[in-house]
């Protein structure tokens, strides 16, 4: 049915509010404001704590130049007892390794295998210790083979050992050396014969250190020496603060609170500290227990630590 006044009902009107220009202006204004503050309090805001880190101050050092060599003691003149020809059998051994003996001490008596009336007589040709003689009566002596008898002449002993050959150039005759044995007390030395020829298959040089009379060095033993070569000065800095990455030696240094990594060249090492012979100088701060923590750039506190 139409309404009373024939006219149709009004319909509603939807209406789209739309901000005006003013108010985005506002709005904007608002949100400048707003990133403004925000990054002045952020200026405002203290940095983050730096790490604390111990450091260690680069000092001079004097480091020690030895070198350790290892071999066997041997005596100093050694003389070997063989027959004048070949063929001929042992008859009878009069002495022993350990015997000692004078110049011209019967130490044997030989035959010829089908003439037991030919006696050869072999003697000591100087007076000292057998070192090394036969056991087996009726074996055959030899003129050109194995000696039948070994005979250290005198009591002096020497330390028989091999030298790398880049290391063969440092021996000088005449250089301190320090002889361990295990068993016995330390014993003095000196270089006798300095290495002059590299072998060329071991690429090792030999070389003789004259010992110090001891009555408890006795023949065959092994032995080590020390060799002090001298000294070596200058920058240092404790093991610890030493890193090794595929480019070398690394350290970690603080310069101006920040971590900065140089590369170094080392030299002597001793039980805590090495020697730095390029990278460093005196007076440089290095972290004391580099870490992989760390990285170039980072900011750090650093502590000195006690001398």
């Amino acid at each position: 049915m139409s309404p009373p006044n024939g006219k149709s009902p009004a319909q509603p009107t939807q209406r789209h509010h739309r901000p005006s220009h003013a108010r985005l202006i506002r709005r904007g204004t608002t949100a400048v404001l707003l990133s403004a503050t925000l990054m002045t309090l952020a200026a405002q805001a203290p940095p983050p704590a730096a790490m604390a880190i111990s450091v260690a101050k680069v000092k001079k050092t004097c480091f020690d130049n030895t070198l350790v060599v290892m071999g066997n003691i041997v005596p100093r003149n050694e003389v070997l007892v063989r027959p004048d020809r070949d063929g001929l059998q042992i008859k009878e051994i009069l002495v022993e390794a350990g015997t000692t003996v004078a110049a011209s001490a019967v130490l044997a008596r030989l035959s010829a295998p089908n003439d037991s009336q030919t006696i050869v007589t072999i003697t000591a040709p100087v007076s000292g210790l057998v070192l090394a003689a036969p056991t087996v009566v009726g074996d055959i002596a030899s003129a050109r083979g194995d000696p039948l008898f070994r005979i250290a002449a005198g009591s002096n002993l020497d330390l028989a050992a091999d030298v790398p050959a880049k290391q063969a150039a440092l021996i000088a005759i005449g250089q301190k050396a320090t002889i361990k044995v295990t068993g016995i007390d330390d014993s003095s030395g000196h270089v006798r014969i300095a290495p002059t020829v590299i072998d060329s298959n071991t690429q090792m040089g030999q070389m003789r250190i004259a010992l110090a009379d001891n009555p408890l060095l006795r023949s065959g033993a092994f032995g080590r020496a020390i060799l002090n070569l001298g000294q070596s000065c200058g920058a240092s800095i404790p093991l610890s603060a030493l890193l090794f990455g595929p480019d070398g030696s690394v350290v970690q240094t603080v310069r101006s609170d920040r971590i900065e990594t140089r590369r170094v060249v080392m030299g002597l090492i001793d039980d805590s500290n090495v020697e730095i012979r390029e990278g460093l100088a005196e007076g440089d701060i290095v972290v004391l227990r580099a870490g992989a923590f760390l990285r170039d750039g980072d900011r750090v506190r650093p502590v000195a630590t006690a001398e």
